[in-house]
């Protein structure tokens, strides 16, 4: 297991951003592109129903894997890590507003966006706009996108729930399922 720093019943761990309890031995590991429609669906799914089922009990980690078929997707998870650094929950929100608004969001007017996001939630924009060329943000969405390749994942979002993967579309009743067996086993 590895260290992992929390606050606000958020935490961050070296290759993901974790929601839930953050230590469970139950981890729901989610690789995810925030240009991704399907992911969308997830990220929904996710606050709708898992959370609120299994939050209590369950670690659901995410893990960027920005797709290069998708022009902003590797600037979103790079200006994510900054916000989940400025606030845990800002992280998140950010991930939100940007699945919530692919359609909208194009290369034209991505940075744009970024900074408006930034400056409604009182951070200053251009530090957010700066920290897209930050090597240690840029380097962490690196590690997890390496690693989901290792793993084998192509498509997103590729979940894993003790080690079953779940690619692309795939309903609450069976990620429920499988993390229902994995709870009985721990």
């Amino acid at each position: 297991m590895f260290a992992m720093m929390t606050l606000g019943g958020f935490a961050q761990a070296p290759l993901g951003v974790v929601e839930g309890l953050a230590t469970s031995p139950v981890r729901v590991i989610a690789y995810e592109d925030l240009q991704c429609p399907d992911c969308a669906t997830y990220r929904k799914m996710l606050d709708e129903k898992l959370l609120p089922a299994f939050g209590a009990k369950v670690a659901f980690e995410h893990r960027d894997f920005p797709l290069p078929k998708h022009s902003w997707a590797r600037q979103a998870a790079v200006a994510a890590r900054f916000f989940h650094e400025v606030k845990p929950e800002l992280g998140f929100a950010y991930r939100r507003h940007m699945l919530s608004s692919i359609r909208a969001t194009t290369d034209a007017n991505f940075i744009d966006g970024l900074k408006e996001f930034a400056s409604e939630h009182s951070v200053v924009p251009e530090r957010a706009a700066a920290a897209l060329d930050d090597a240690r943000y840029r380097d962490a969405v690196e590690k997890d996108y390496q690693d989901g390749i290792a793993r084998g994942v192509t498509h997103t979002p590729t979940v894993f729930v003790d080690g079953e993967p779940f690619v692309e579309t795939f309903t609450f009743e069976q990620l429920s399922k499988a993390i229902r067996a994995a709870l009985a086993t721990r």
